[in-house]
C-alpha cells in the first residue's frame, strides 16, 4: 500500500485521538516528578495536529511535515512542543520536495530520520527514563520489517510500548525529575508513554482494508 493526503491524515488524527484521550494519565504521572502539565502540552501539540490536516490545502508532504514541526515547536509548556516539532521535522528530511505518497522505504527512511533529529538536539539514550525509551526501539522494530506499512507501523507500536513500559523501572536521568532519584522507580516516564501512544496511534489509523 501506498500513503497519500487522506491516508497519512488519518494517522495523524488517530494519533490526536489517543493523545486526547490519555491527557488525565499524562498529566498525572508528570505530576508526581515534573510540572504536571505534560498531558496540558500533549493536549495542545494534537490541537496543532488536527488543524494542521483540516488546513492541508494538498501541498506535498515534506512541506505539510515542516509546516506542522513549526507549528508543534511553537507549542509552549517544557520541553515537549521543541521534542515533538524536532521530530516531526524530521520526518520530512528524507522526501523529496514534490513527494505526494509514501510507500514503505519512504516510511521507515522518515522514522530513521526522525530519530536522527531527536539525537541531534538530546544524548538520551534508553535506559535514561526519557521519551528515547520508545522511540529508538520503535525506529529499530520499524527498520527490521519488511515493505508492509500496516506490520512497518504496529511493530514500531509494540516496541515503542514496551520500551515505555520498561521505564517504570528506570532511574531519571533528564530533566527535573532526575533530581529525584531512585524515587522516580515504579512511574513510567511521562514522555515515554505519549511517544508510545503516537505510534499506537499511527498504527490505529490505518483502515481495516489497509490492514
Amino acid at each position: 500500500m501506498l500513503l497519500k493526503r487522506d491516508e497519512f491524515s488519518s494517522l495523524l488524527l488517530s494519533v490526536v485521538a489517543v493523545w486526547e484521550e490519555n491527557v488525565p494519565t499524562f498529566n498525572e504521572i508528570d505530576a508526581k516528578f515534573g510540572d504536571g502539565d505534560h498531558g496540558v502540552t500533549i493536549g495542545k501539540i494534537a490541537k496543532v495536529f488536527k488543524e494542521g490536516v483540516a488546513n492541508w490545502d494538498g501541498q506535498p508532504f515534506k512541506g505539510f511535515l515542516r509546516q506542522l514541526a513549526m507549528g508543534v515547536m511553537g507549542v509552549g509548556g517544557g520541553s515537549a512542543g521543541p521534542l515533538y516539532g524536532t521530530l516531526v521535522d524530521g520526518l520530512a528530511d528524507p522526501l523529496a520536495d514534490d513527494a505526494e505518497q509514501i510507500d514503505a522505504a519512504d516510511l521507515k527512511a522518515m522514522l530513521a530520520a526522525s530519530l536522527k533529529a531527536m539525537q541531534s538536539i538530546t544524548k538520551a539514550q534508553v535506559g535514561d527514563k526519557t521519551m528515547m525509551d520508545a522511540l529508538i526501539p520503535a525506529v529499530a522494530a520499524a527498520e527490521e520489517c519488511g515493505s508492509d506499512i500496516p506490520e512497518i507501523l504496529a511493530q514500531a507500536s509494540t516496541a515503542a510500548a514496551e520500551g515505555a513500559e520498561a521505564t517504570a523501572g528506570m532511574v531519571s536521568k533528564f530533566g527535573r525529575a532526575r533530581s529525584y532519584g531512585e524515587r522516580t522507580l515504579g512511574t513510567p516516564d511521562a514522555g515515554a508513554l505519549s511517544t508510545a501512544l503516537f505510534f499506537k496511534g499511527l498504527s490505529l489509523g490505518l483502515s481495516p482494508a489497509d490492514k
